[in-house]
């Protein structure tokens, strides 16, 4: 399986967003853990489904998953 080439633009920030994501927590959780706003967090999770050319966070860590990203 190839990998998708947005995954090697993802940072290592992006990869820890995306393990809290599915890991369970919610935005406010994660805003208060990484000590940023929701809003932030929101517009940071977008960010990433823009890159791997997903339409949900869902899809981008079922995606990341896939290819032990997360």
């Amino acid at each position: 399986m190839t990998r998708p080439a947005g995954l090697a633009r993802l940072d290592a920030d992006d990869v820890d967003l995306l393990r809290l994501y599915a890991d369970g927590r919610t935005a406010p959780e994660i805003a208060r853990r990484l000590h940023v706003s929701e809003r932030t967090v929101r517009r940071r999770l977008r960010s990433i489904c823009d890159v791997l050319d997903v339409g949900t966070v869902i899809e981008a860590v079922v995606l990341a998953a896939r290819h032990d990203l997360i």
